[in-house]
């Protein structure tokens, strides 16, 4: 029926207008459809982050709940920091840029190049998109853009939908129950309304001109309804804005189909949904008895703390005398008459901390907190701290793999055309390059290409030996593969091959200065000290490719 009541919906016609009367009856008809999702994200937030999504009628003054416990917070912002690391690592590319493989093959057929020249023009795209990569994070490191993009991951997981706005003024993200959106069977947007409510003192010009005169007492004295309206036609997205069912008639607007700067934005995909379901909301089950054990111990626990004396009635001891004796003092009573009230309930408390600790220990797992990797013992090494990291990080492989598509990639695009339209990147034929990302997933294949790696030489080491292993490995291919699985920039880090034959054949004189005394390099024909460079040489070749040098043979 709710699909139904949607396919009939009137939408946009030709010119991006919808046809009903104005956009907010669009928004009032499109929230029916969110508000299951936006009752989640209430009961998930208050659990977690209350102050993330609070619910109508939330201002200043409002008092809101307190969870008993901070697993909740903890384990989002930890995880949201975390994702943000992976997504956008710091001073790290978080893209590629790989050129159309057509079009590299036809200009070396215009041009006529053999192999070597071929392999020199490639060489050549490879430096310009280098650079291209390093003015774009420039851009993206220089904006500030991390804390919004760390808020809208703490939205999409808690809550499980976000929307986000690329502008000249920055970067904005907008909470669930800001905006709402179509999608088609195919998980595609269609429309997004943002509602807004604003200030009419501090609006734009064109805004307030656009009220109409019997409205403008009333908005005169209450906030103003500002919608958003964006809408995807077959070759671009149209947008423009309206204020109390009046179209502003300077923010029409069109953009090309894959540089739309909203960006609505999802946890997890569900098929025939028009939003995602957030991470919290998986375990929301253990969020809520969490939530109740701990009330429960905590309100006991004050319950039990509570001294209370209870004295026999028509006794010898007199209320007011204990009451009045200080500390320390003496008063006329029998003691048998005075008792401690008790609740007698450790076992019961026992029982429910216990159940407690098992719900903290399973979301600490679910949210990556160090609590849960380090387990319980005198020793744990880090190797075991570093292995159990990693297999729990795999478990978010599926959130990368959206993160990539919905939120990487199109915030990406949008960025290199800011810088294009500025004139900081060069304007390219449309469709010749093609970003590919490199964190989040891709993150995550380097990281296990590094482990195979490492297992694959501590193999060969336990089962032929080091020797073998220097004589069949390539020593500096080696160390080459393990910088890339880690993200390592070697560009003058790693020494080079002739760095490596200086410092051999500068040992070797060494060696001869200490054994022959310095009198005897002065003393040597000019074939000689070359026949001792071309050793050095010799030596540095075959230590990269594992084998032993010939002077090393010697020796031995």
């Amino acid at each position: 029926m709710e699909d139904q009541n949607k396919s009939n919906a009137p939408g946009p016609d030709k010119t991006g207008s919808p046809t009903l009367p104005s956009v907010e009856s669009r928004y009032d008809i499109l929230s029916t459809y969110r508000q299951p999702y936006l009752n989640r994200g209430w009961d998930c937030s208050e659990l977690t982050l209350p102050a993330l999504l609070p619910r109508w009628g939330h201002n200043s003054t409002t008092v809101l709940p307190m969870p008993f416990q901070s697993v909740g917070a903890r384990g989002v912002n930890h995880l949201s920091s975390k994702l943000l690391m992976a997504l956008f690592p710091p001073n790290t590319p978080i893209f590629k840029l790989n050129m159309d493989e057509g079009l590299i093959t036809e200009m070396e057929e215009q041009e006529g190049l053999d192999s070597e020249n071929a392999k020199n023009l490639r060489t050549e795209f490879n430096k310009a998109f280098a650079k291209i990569e390093r003015i774009t994070m420039s851009e993206i490191e220089a904006s500030g853009d991390r804390t919004v993009l760390f808020e809208c991951l703490k939205h999409l997981l808690v809550v499980g939908n976000a929307l986000l706005h690329h502008s000249k003024e920055g970067l904005r993200t907008f909470p669930l129950n800001q905006f709402v959106v179509r999608r088609d069977p195919a998980g595609n947007v269609l429309e997004i309304i943002l509602k807004e409510e604003v200030d009419p003192i501090v609006v734009p010009k064109a805004i307030r001109d656009a009220i109409p005169e019997s409205s403008k007492d009333y908005t005169a004295k209450k906030s103003l309804s500002l919608y958003t309206y964006v809408v995807r036609r077959k070759t671009d997205w149209a947008t423009y804005q309206e204020v109390c069912g009046t179209i502003i008639e300077n923010t029409r607007g069109t953009y090309p189909l894959d540089r739309c700067p909203w960006i609505a934005l999802r946890f997890n995909r569900i098929n025939g949904e028009d939003y995602g379901r957030g991470y919290v909301e998986e375990y929301i089950g253990d969020f809520t008895s969490l939530e109740n054990l701990t009330a429960a111990i905590v309100q006991g626990s004050a319950a039990a703390a509570k001294v209370l004396f209870l004295v026999k009635p028509n006794s010898t001891t007199k209320v007011k005398v204990l009451a009045r004796t200080p500390n320390g003092g003496f008063a006329q009573g029998n003691a048998e008459d005075v008792t401690v009230l008790r609740l007698d309930k450790a076992q019961d408390f026992a029982t429910a901390k216990a159940l407690r600790d098992d719900f903290i220990s399973q979301l600490s797992y679910a949210f990556l907190l160090n609590t849960a990797i380090q387990r319980e013992a005198e020793r744990v090494t880090a190797e075991e701290i570093r292995f159990m990291a990693e297999e729990l990080e795999q478990t978010l492989g599926g959130f990368y793999s959206i993160m990539s598509i919905e939120l990487q990639l199109p915030y990406i695009t949008i960025k290199m055309d800011g810088l294009q339209r500025r004139g900081q990147l060069p304007k390219l034929p449309k469709g010749s390059l093609r970003p590919v990302i490199v964190t989040g997933l891709e993150a995550l294949g380097r990281g296990n290409d590094r482990n195979k790696l490492v297992r694959f030489m501590q193999t060969l080491s336990a089962a032929l030996g080091p020797p073998a292993v220097q004589m069949y490995v390539n020593v500096s291919e080696v160390i080459e593969r393990l910088a890339i699985s880690d993200g390592i920039d070697t560009k003058n880090l790693i020494k080079s091959e002739e760095q490596v034959a200086q410092a051999q054949q500068m040992s070797q004189m060494q060696a001869l200065i200490e054994k022959l005394g310095p009198g005897a390099i002065a003393g040597m024909s000019g074939a000689a000290k070359e026949r001792i460079k071309i050793d050095g040489q010799q030596a540095s070749t075959d230590a990269g490719q594992g084998t032993p040098s010939a002077a090393g043979q010697a020796k031995a």
